[in-house]
């Protein structure tokens, strides 16, 4: 069911849209992650470190700090998009630029520009308040078959 097929939905906020989306991204609920700002256009997450999300060298693992950088560039671009459209990542590029060492990661993901079957979107990851990486990604957007 969606906006067209249930009126309900057609007034519910876009927060409250983002966060009915969230109860299928299994994957963020696994490693811990939460959505903490919606916007249009403008996504942010928090995620508590955890020794399960160490590398072998106690930083936060570099599939972790990708995967928040993605999460919240991915949902920037729901943001801008109707309810029964999807978006899926089609590149992701990430710079690492300081081990993750700290208590607590927080991604910051924006749209620069939105397009008909492509967004390009970028992300920063903060460990703490110290920035340890900057990805750019393109998303594109899946309409209903």
């Amino acid at each position: 069911m969606n906006e067209l097929t249930n009126p309900a939905l057609a007034n519910e906020s876009l927060a409250d849209r983002i966060r009915r989306k969230l109860v299928r991204q299994r994957f963020m609920h696994h490693i811990g992650a939460n959505l903490t700002t919606i916007e249009p256009g403008r996504v942010e997450a928090e995620l508590l470190l955890e020794e399960k999300h160490q590398q072998h060298r106690g930083f936060a693992h570099g599939g972790l700090v990708a995967t928040m950088a993605d999460l919240v560039a991915g949902f920037a671009a729901v943001t801008l998009v109707p309810d029964t459209v999807g978006v899926v990542t089609v590149e992701l590029k990430t710079s690492y630029l300081h081990p993750g060492v700290g208590k607590k990661l927080r991604a910051v993901g924006w749209v620069l520009k939105a397009g008909r079957r492509l967004h390009f979107c970028e992300s920063e990851v903060w460990c703490d308040d110290k920035l340890i990486a900057k990805a750019s990604a393109t998303m594109a957007v899946v309409e209903p078959q």
